[in-house]
């Protein structure tokens, strides 16, 4: 046994072992690449007006696959979503349009959206909880 890790030590100790040994070790993933956060599901998403004359309290399904945003039902919804949660989204629905960002983490998210609903000009804050 002794032999054994000798030779391995004497392979490795070359330094042109060493670069391929330090390569190699770079390509395994670490641990923290195993912890990996999957936001993928429905999202319920409750709007809030908080300027302008639009309607408070809408609840929308979102489906998140990967780091697509889309609709889950109702309305044209596209979007983006990033390993560490940060969501970028567009919804429209006939006339009435908005976009919107902010974070998904866990099973629940926060954010804020502007558009024009029914013609007028709103913003507002949106919550997601993961159904």
């Amino acid at each position: 046994m002794a032999h054994f890790s000798q030779s391995i030590l004497s392979v490795f100790a070359r330094p042109r072992h060493l670069a391929l040994f330090a390569v190699l070790a770079a390509a395994v993933p670490s641990a923290a690449d195993a912890r990996i956060v999957s936001y993928d599901g429905i999202w319920n998403v409750t709007f809030a007006t908080t300027r302008g004359n639009c309607s408070s309290g809408y609840s929308v399904p979102f489906t998140v696959t990967g780091s697509r945003v889309s609709s889950a039902g109702g309305g044209r919804v596209s979007g983006t979503i990033n390993r560490g949660g940060a969501v970028a989204v567009q919804v429209s629905v006939g006339a009435s349009h908005a976009s919107g960002g902010g974070r998904l983490g866990g099973a629940a998210g926060a954010g804020s959206w502007r558009g024009i609903i029914s013609g007028d000009q709103c913003s507002g804050t949106w919550q997601a909880t993961r159904t």
